[in-house]
């Protein structure tokens, strides 16, 4: 049995068995990215039969300041299982998760197939390849991580799917070219109580910077973002953790509300 696969059979046993998330053991751990999503990639294949397939993907450590917290230079990514992609308004069950945390993005809606090329894509040029937006949550379950210690374990944590539960998308807005979506504002309320706000600007300085960077870093490894897909362009507020009871209301005027409720 390879490393990789070996690796993901773990990770996917803590995830059956609710444990912490903690690092691998020595031997399976990680050594660089290529490693770590590698074993992303088989985690993934296990989850599937269960899950679905492929169905998009997620961005996330899209501010300098979690990069500066986490002492990883960039970005990094996981795809989206398609069963897990829910329509707004969504109910979680918090005891189906380790701990479950929610962050507030953007949605985007690839309208064409985006394959690998020898030069790379731009924001500017990757804009004609979104069909719409929307706001949207991403459910996240760090599984009771220690941010203490997690600066050592972000390849764990790219191997372990970034932490991906699923996300929730509101309405599609088709006219969004029309919006200014640097400077949109969004808000998000935890029972009718404001608890963040967010700019698009936020996210790497504009969300089609991390659509960008997603481009290359997943065609570079062989993979096409396919037409339909749907790509999560990284949190633009500070991450919301929620509990039994709670109605979290994620905002954006210009594009409507996406709302989680649970239990």
């Amino acid at each position: 049995m390879s490393k990789e696969i070996e690796s993901a059979k773990l990770l996917k046993k803590q995830h059956n068995e609710r444990r912490n998330f903690e690092a691998l053991p020595e031997h399976l751990n990680p050594v660089d990215d290529n490693e770590a999503y590698a074993i992303q990639d088989c985690l993934f294949d296990l989850r599937k039969v269960e899950y679905g397939d492929v169905a998009g993907y997620k961005v996330a450590l899209t501010s300098e300041v979690m990069q500066t917290m986490l002492s990883y230079p960039s970005p990094f990514s996981g795809p989206l299982h398609e069963k897990l992609i829910y329509q707004n308004p969504k109910t979680l069950h918090s005891s189906e998760y380790g701990r479950l945390c929610i962050e507030c993005e953007l949605a985007a809606v690839v309208g064409s197939d985006i394959k690998f090329r020898d030069t790379p894509y731009s924001a500017q040029e990757i804009e004609s390849y979104v069909s719409t937006i929307a706001p949207a949550l991403e459910i996240v379950d760090d599984r009771n991580a220690d941010y203490q210690s997690i600066t050592e374990l972000v390849r764990t944590l790219i191997a372990d799917n970034a932490w991906n539960a699923g996300v929730v998308v509101g309405n599609l807005t088709t006219n969004w070219r029309d919006i200014d979506i640097r400077n949109m504002c969004g808000t998000v309320s935890i029972c009718g109580i404001e608890t963040g706000v967010g700019f698009g600007r936020d996210v790497l300085g504009d969300p089609m910077n991390a659509l960008a960077w997603l481009a290359n870093s997943i065609t570079s490894r062989g993979k096409t973002i396919e037409e339909g897909m749907i790509i999560m362009t990284g949190t633009m507020i500070k991450t919301q953790f929620v509990g039994p009871g709670d109605i979290l209301e994620f905002n954006i005027p210009e594009l409507g509300s996406v709302t989680a409720k649970i239990d």
